[in-house]
């Protein structure tokens, strides 16, 4: 029986999901937990797409006057009748979510959280002729209304208080996402004006609001109590470490076992599980939800679709780019040990503020676990994190960026790259070694012990592809059909119609002279020189290159 049911990519409102035929991953367990382990004020950290919007709007669609009950039929938070009874439908509700909040000067910025205030303010329309306000009441709803009041910093607060007094209930307060003004604050340089805007927001709304029941945020990051959250006493912070709600951002594997199934997928657990899965938040191992709905629907369409970089692409990702750049020799050891598939152990702070995130490569470190780059997979006695990458998706973004600073690093040096490529028309064997060498040992490799030779000989292809493509004037061919097989690498230089031909191997056992050997001999056998002549070319150099770790050999054949 085929599902009928949608895949909710990119939705984001419960009540919208429940509605219209959308699949949904039962989270309704959080509304519990919630209430049974109440604070004031609890903060859920998460990394970015893993279902912090969507539970905000689900505990917006359960506890706000007005709902309905029926959105809720069939999941589990409905079997649990007496806390439905006291929480459903009982409490006015102000919803936030400021990932809008952004621009390239904080009068920008400024704006665009006045207008998310604004449309929030719009949503409680009724008020404006509301039989319990007092006339002056409704003339500041109205200031509210119309934009002209210009406390941002009291106006949640404000709300709050209209709105205890239409409904004779405390409010609950949700903000979404709190952490993103911030961030972009930080990006554009107006960081300082920010941060004192939001303290100002949420110490009214949090610390100095007697109107308010209980408020719930997230974002992804857990700032600096001192920064935004002073003088917060009942701030209960639950973070990727926390073992309480750790099932209630990401799929589990049963979750996505069921998805599978009821698509028909089943056949793919195992593929998804290696791209998708790894995420170890308190005690529990989840997916990210994003790549796992977007790779099904994908599925769903055609099933011999492949694992794409769905998270990952959804950002620019500039924090692995900035962590690498700022990498010394141990760094870069560290990073070709977690692409080799090990962990390292790190000590972690769960407390920054944005202008401290890349000041030191300590604080690099717990930005990458806390958003999602990293995860954990221990913790040693004294305390520190043993932190390993989670899946393929993120290897293979720490590949991309590592690829992207060599390119950028090595371009940087022009006459090197010159004396790199003319060697090879040189049949400079020995200045070819040298280099590539040099190379080799100053990026980070990619060595991971778990993958055939094949994929190691793919990075070292792809370093050396990389720089002979320093000569615009060179025709480069990578893996090209060329007499009986595919050849790594044809160079065709117009000087004197030279062709190159380039066979590189991986040393599994560090027997460099005997891979170049092999190389020289599959150039021969397979008639790679073919493709060059059919070309043009007239003059032929030959290269078996052998690699091993961060060491290289040469040998040339005409």
């Amino acid at each position: 029986m085929v599902n009928t049911l949608k895949l909710p990519v990119g939705i984001d409102n419960f009540e919208k999901l429940r509605r219209n035929n959308f699949y949904y991953i039962d989270k309704t367990k959080l509304i519990e937990q919630t209430l049974t382990n109440w604070s004031e004020v609890t903060l859920f950290t998460r990394p970015r797409r893993f279902g912090k919007t969507l539970n905000m709007n689900m505990m917006r669609s359960f506890f706000e006057i007005g709902t309905d009950r029926s959105l809720f039929d069939g999941l589990y938070i409905s079997q649990n009748k007496a806390l439905c009874n006291e929480h459903m439908g009982k409490y006015p509700v102000i919803f936030l979510t400021l990932k809008g909040v952004e621009g390239l000067t904080f009068a920008d910025a400024k704006m665009m959280l006045k207008s998310i205030l604004s449309t929030e303010i719009d949503r409680h329309y009724y008020l404006k002729t509301s039989e319990s306000l007092t006339d002056e009441d409704k003339a500041y709803f109205v200031k509210m209304l119309t934009g002209t009041d210009e406390n941002i910093n009291d106006s949640l607060r404000k709300l709050s208080q209209l709105l205890y007094k239409h409904y004779g209930q405390k409010v609950v307060i949700i903000i979404d996402e709190y952490d993103v003004p911030l961030d972009k604050a930080y990006q554009n340089g107006y960081y300082n004006e920010m941060v004192s805007l939001i303290r100002g927001l949420f110490g009214q709304a949090l610390k100095t609001n007697d109107y308010l029941q209980f408020a719930i945020l997230t974002g992804c990051l857990r700032i600096s109590k001192e920064s935004i959250f002073t003088g917060l006493n009942n701030f209960k912070v639950l973070s990727i470490m926390d073992s309480r709600f750790d099932e209630q951002f990401g799929f589990t594997d049963n979750e996505v076992k069921e998805l599978l199934t009821a698509y028909n997928l089943d056949s793919h657990f195992t593929e998804i599980k290696e791209w998708y899965d790894g995420y170890h938040f308190g005690n529990a191992d989840v997916y990210c939800p994003w790549d796992v709905i977007n790779y099904v629907d994908q599925l769903k369409f055609d099933p011999t679709s492949k694992p794409q970089d769905y998270w990952s692409n959804s950002s620019g990702n500039a924090i692995v780019r900035s962590f690498i750049d700022k990498a010394d020799v141990q760094t870069k050891d560290e990073i070709e040990r977690l692409i080799a598939g090990e962990f390292i152990e790190k000590e972690i702070s769960q407390e920054l503020t944005y202008d401290e995130l890349d000041k030191s490569i300590a604080n690099l470190w717990s930005v990458l676990f806390t958003t999602g780059y990293l995860t954990k997979q221990g913790v040693t006695e004294d305390g520190k994190v043993r932190l390993s990458i989670p899946n393929k998706e993120i290897k293979n973004l720490f590949i991309k960026k590592i690829r992207e600073w060599f390119s950028d690093t090595t371009s940087s040096d022009g006459k090197t790259l010159e004396e790199f490529c003319n060697a090879f028309v040189e049949k400079n064997t020995e200045k070819i070694e040298q280099l590539f060498g040099d190379y080799l040992w100053n990026t980070i490799s990619i060595r991971d012990t778990a993958v055939a030779k094949d994929k190691k000989e793919n990075f070292y292809h792809g370093i050396l592809l990389g720089l002979l493509g320093y000569k615009a004037s060179w025709l480069i061919k990578s893996n090209t059909e060329s007499g009986i097989g595919y050849s790594d690498i044809l160079v065709e230089v117009p000087d004197n119609r030279t062709g190159i031909v380039i066979e590189l191997k991986y040393a599994e056992n560090g027997d460099m002279d005997t891979a170049c050997s092999e190389a020289l001999k599959q150039i021969e056998e397979k008639s790679y020189v073919d493709k060059l002549k059919q070309d043009g070319m007239r003059n032929f150099i030959k290269y078996g290159i052998a690699c091993f770790k961060k060491d290289c050999k040469v040998v040339v054949s005409e």
